[in-house]
């Protein structure tokens, strides 16, 4: 069996919101058409391109910005960087003055209402996230690439005989410790007497130094903690139409009573002085996760963790490691992201991190899974313990719809984010609290029950807005 490597940046990507395969992967997916048009040397003869939008990216691509991700990944712009102050500005300007400037580089006529094309009844068969460009050149030629985005960020081109995931940010290696399986995975602990989080670092070492990779997960976790942070002392109302109004900025207010503080580590402090009282924990682990998805929803800068839509469960959970559980020292918080990056790697080999392939079990399920595990190692757990936390986590979101209204990243996303926080700490302290050598359930049996029921799963429950609360809860949103 061929084993796929996937290293931690590859499930932790920094991008903006408010998803990762409507957003940030046509995003890349534009990025990686027009570094084709310059590989082939024709980028100054494009003289038109039009945008197909298939499956899910055309019903829910409007709410989540799928059409401005496309906008900006042909000018040029990149997620990572891009000043997200100056969406809105950009975007009516490419409206306003029907022109594009491809790859930054070579401008061309461009009407956003014309030139991108929602398909909503049509569905390539590899992926319900289908997006096609076509060109035209100045000589008459034409021609057309076809990419997918495949859920967290991932891409993958058509005509890749390799089917190699493209959006990946690392090369694939031979890795020392090859894992597709959370049984393969144990067989390594069990082998060299090394923790999960220590098998990973030594798999990174294929890619980089480790200082590097130690460096870039604190660089990660920094996005992540700005992103709550921001989103905590952020009030207003969410855009989309929905008029969904921002609750973390008062949550945090009322938690702390008005007590001042000026940046991030004044703000833990307030909050480490408030106590170990149990509503007030519970309170502040949805807050969190609640600030980071609001973020996400007005396409704030996020991380995918492993997606977009379930961004808030890791940063939550980790900040409560953080703040009730002594957990802030970079050590255990680069154990905490080495480790949940894992877990998230054998969910994406066995089953899907996508929501269009398998409903909202494959990101809120996953995240809470990757949450649980990365905890249980973190507060000491042995490696069975965190593998049983995992699949314990993922049990109990078995089955769960995507049915977002009006096709935007807020309700019930936002909400879920919460549940999926709290349940992936409760999952932790059963873990802790049991024998893994009694479980009658694997993490691998779970991986395997979750892809039988994203494949019995009903398309309207994937994403697509046509089914469940999408269309039982009436709204009147704005005309695109």
């Amino acid at each position: 069996m061929k084993h796929e490597s996937i290293s931690i940046f590859d499930m932790f990507k920094i991008g903006i919101g408010p998803s990762s395969s409507h957003t940030l992967g046509p995003w890349r997916a534009a990025q990686m058409f027009t570094t084709l048009l310059q590989e082939k040397k024709i980028l100054q003869d494009v003289v038109s391109v039009e945008v197909l939008l298939y499956g899910s990216l055309a019903k829910t691509g409007v709410g989540h910005g799928t059409d401005i991700a496309v906008q900006l990944g042909l000018s040029g712009f990149d997620p990572v960087t891009f000043n997200t102050d100056n969406l809105n500005a950009k975007i009516t300007d490419i409206s306003l003055m029907q022109k594009l400037i491809l790859a930054g580089k070579h401008e061309i006529n461009f009407i956003p209402t014309e030139d991108i094309e929602f398909l909503f009844s049509e569905t390539l068969p590899y992926h319900p996230n289908a997006l096609t460009f076509l060109v035209k050149c100045n000589n008459g030629n034409s021609f057309a690439e076809t990419y997918y985005s495949i859920g967290g960020g991932f891409v993958e081109q058509e005509k890749n005989k390799n089917n190699e995931t493209i959006g990946k940010l690392t090369a694939d290696a031979i890795l020392p410790f090859p894992i597709n399986t959370a049984d393969e995975l144990l067989h390594w602990c069990r082998k060299t007497g090394l923790s999960i989080h220590e098998i990973v670092l030594e798999n990174e070492m294929c890619w980089r130094s480790d200082s590097e990779t130690k460096n870039g997960i604190l660089n990660i976790w920094n996005v992540m903690k700005e992103c709550m942070y921001k989103g905590c002392n952020t009030q207003g109302y969410l855009p989309g139409g929905l008029n969904v109004k921002r609750r973390a900025f008062d949550a945090n207010k009322k938690l702390l009573e008005n007590k001042p503080y000026t940046n991030y580590n004044e703000w833990v402090l307030q909050i480490k002085q408030g106590g170990q009282k149990f509503t007030y924990i519970l309170d502040w682990v949805s807050c969190f996760a609640l600030a980071v998805n609001e973020e996400n929803a007005s396409f704030g800068r996020v991380v995918t963790a492993p997606t977009n839509g379930a961004a808030g469960v890791i940063p939550a959970v980790l900040q409560y490691f953080i703040v009730f559980c002594d957990g802030n020292d970079d050590d255990k918080i680069i154990k905490f992201l080495l480790t949940a990056s894992e877990i998230g790697s054998i969910f994406k080999k066995g089953a899907t991190i996508s929501a269009a392939m398998g409903g909202c079990q494959a990101e809120i399920g996953v995240s809470s899974a990757m949450a649980a595990g990365a905890l249980t190692e973190a507060l000491g757990g042995t490696q069975r313990q965190v593998l049983m936390a995992a699949e314990i986590a993922m049990e109990h979101h078995l089955g769960m719809t995507c049915d977002p209204i009006g096709g935007l990243v807020q309700i019930p996303c936002i909400e879920r984010n919460t549940m999926g926080a709290i349940k992936a700490i409760t999952a932790c302290q059963l873990a802790l609290q049991s024998t893994p050598d009694f479980a009658k359930v694997s993490l691998d049996a779970v991986i395997k029950t979750m892809w039988d029921t994203a494949l019995d799963m009903n398309s309207k429950y994937k994403e697509t807005a046509d089914g469940g609360l999408a269309i039982n809860i009436p709204i009147s949103l704005p005309e695109c």
